[in-house]
């Protein structure tokens, strides 16, 4: 099936054959769904620390920053803020010239409030030789929308959404890529330090290094640090190969395999190679002024909290199993530890004979483990906390999203629309062992939690294989506890109006 030229177009990437057949019998065959226990609930999987708790937290996680330790915040922004602007671009190509759906006139009747107002007003007069005002006085309302998206203006169509203008300040507006440093110097500095990763598409990669060299020494003086910040692309090889409607693979007009970027459990591999203790991960579009930021500084050092005291008590236990000097109560000590603690439940334990017992707990502690915070549902789209069946047969707590589910089964769609809780991206991660060694963070993903999708391509339909995903199936192998954290905290910007929102003001 596969031609001499695609052997060599596979191998340019950094693919071998056998994944390319792995992922075609994948398009054949399917995924499993997930088989759930429950929705995770607030004392069933999920922890909301009253305040007493919060603040010993948040000194667990000061002390353990005081040892020295390398934190690095993680932020996947490969994505193009082309999205944001889909009303915008309609508006643009419509029959009419003024602003006719509620979304267009909340637009323009609010544009002076947009943090890049004094950008576009600029790029309007530069191409126009008007300003906003003039031109919406002379009813020009797309020659402003074509300034905000298109190259010859602001660009903002084809940008990356870390480099868009989100908020205001006395100082001049900031980028959520600004906002992401700031964050790392609030929670994520340790040593006069802060780490800060951005994974970004290889076209970007210039508009981030840019920006960054303009702001990074001002905001390092103003927090009194050091700031080093990398970048990574996401590798050819995590990307996967397109099948036809029939399962074989989808070609370009030239003959050419067409392969897709793998989604962002892509990532995974990009994590694996930073060099740390411990990593923040967060959405590039999760972001507030500073006059809002307290209560996301202060949960994420109760999540870092949360965290570092489990794998304090992981560790000390791997050290135990491993001298041998346990008895019988010891181990059901660690069972409590795990079962309750770590939410990781085996129902048929009591079974398993002592030396097949060691030998289970030191597989369940010695992992990568995370920390997620999850806010209440108020109907955002995206995944949420489950109890869900792995592999193994073990329950523990998982990240789902809605293509996880079988929509068949009415108890789990019960489950899935009924649930409490949600999931913001909003993770925190230990990721190397009791011995100071890094975890081989691709040995634990649960590859049969990718997904297929149907998309198309000059016409034609396709069908589309994700990885899976980054806080998914690609971390279904790590312990995982679930912490409430307030609304507040969780701020995405999916259109250009949510930078209208209060949170954004």
């Amino acid at each position: 099936m596969l031609s001499k030229q695609d052997l060599e177009q596979i191998a340019l990437k950094g693919i071998s054959e056998e994944q390319i057949n792995m992922q075609l019998e994948e398009f054949k065959t399917g995924f499993p769904f997930l088989k759930l226990e429950a929705a995770a609930s607030i004392g069933h999987g999920i922890i909301a620390p009253d305040a007493e708790e919060r603040q010993r937290m948040v000194d667990a996680w000061n002390a353990y920053k005081a040892e020295g330790k390398k934190i690095v915040k993680f932020v996947p922004a490969s994505g193009a803020a082309s999205r944001m602007f889909k009303d915008m671009f309609a508006f643009v190509d419509a029959p009419y010239d003024v602003p006719t759906t509620d979304f267009e006139k909340k637009y323009f009747d609010n544009l002076e409030k947009f943090a890049f107002y004094d950008a576009l007003d600029a790029a309007c007069l530069k191409n126009e030789g008007k300003g906003i005002k003039a031109l919406i006085a002379d009813g020009q309302y797309k020659a402003v929308a074509a300034n905000m998206l298109r190259a010859e203006g602001l660009n903002y169509g084809q940008l990356p959404k870390g480099m868009l203008l989100f908020h205001k300040y006395p100082e001049g507006p900031r980028t959520p890529m600004e906002e992401h440093l700031v964050e790392g110097a609030l929670y994520a500095a340790s040593n006069g330090e802060a780490n800060v990763h951005f994974t970004v598409s290889h076209e970007h990669i210039g508009f981030f290094e840019k920006k960054v060299a303009e702001k990074k020494d001002g905001l390092a003086r103003k927090y009194g640090i050091k700031y080093n910040i990398s970048f990574s692309e996401q590798k050819p090889s995590t990307d996967t190969v397109a099948a036809n409607a029939d399962n074989t693979p989808f070609r370009n007009d030239d003959g050419s395999l067409l392969f897709r970027p793998g989604g962002h459990g892509a990532l995974i591999e990009n994590l694996n190679e930073i060099d740390a203790d411990v990593i923040f991960i967060k959405n590039i579009d999760n972001v507030v002024p500073d006059r809002l930021k307290s209560d996301t500084v202060e949960y994420k050092q109760v999540i870092a909290g949360v965290l570092v005291s489990l794998q304090q008590k992981a560790f000390a236990y791997l050290r135990l199993l491993d001298s041998g000097q346990y008895n019988h109560e010891k181990l059901e000590e660690i069972i409590r530890f795990v079962q309750r603690d770590l939410c990781c439940r085996k129902n048929d334990i009591k079974e398993l004979e002592d030396a097949e017992l060691v030998i289970y707990l030191r597989e369940k502690l010695n992992r990568p483990m995370r920390v997620c915070g999850v806010v209440k549902n108020v109907g955002e789209p995206g995944g949420g906390p489950f109890l869900t069946y792995n592999q193994d047969g073990t329950v523990s707590l998982q990240i789902l999203e809605s293509s996880q589910i079988d929509k068949t089964n009415e108890a789990y769609m019960k489950m899935f629309t009924e649930g409490t809780h949600f999931n913001p991206v909003d993770l925190v991660c230990a990721v190397k062992n009791y011995k100071g060694e890094p975890f081989d963070l691709p040995a634990f993903v649960d590859k049969t939690t990718g997904f297929i999708s149907s998309k198309s391509k000059g016409g034609k339909e396709l069908k589309a294989l994700e990885l899976p995903g980054l806080w998914n199936g690609a971390m279904s192998n790590w312990s995982t506890v679930f912490v409430e954290v307030p609304l507040s905290t969780f701020n995405p910007v999916k259109t250009v109006n949510d930078l209208l929102r209060e949170q954004h003001q």
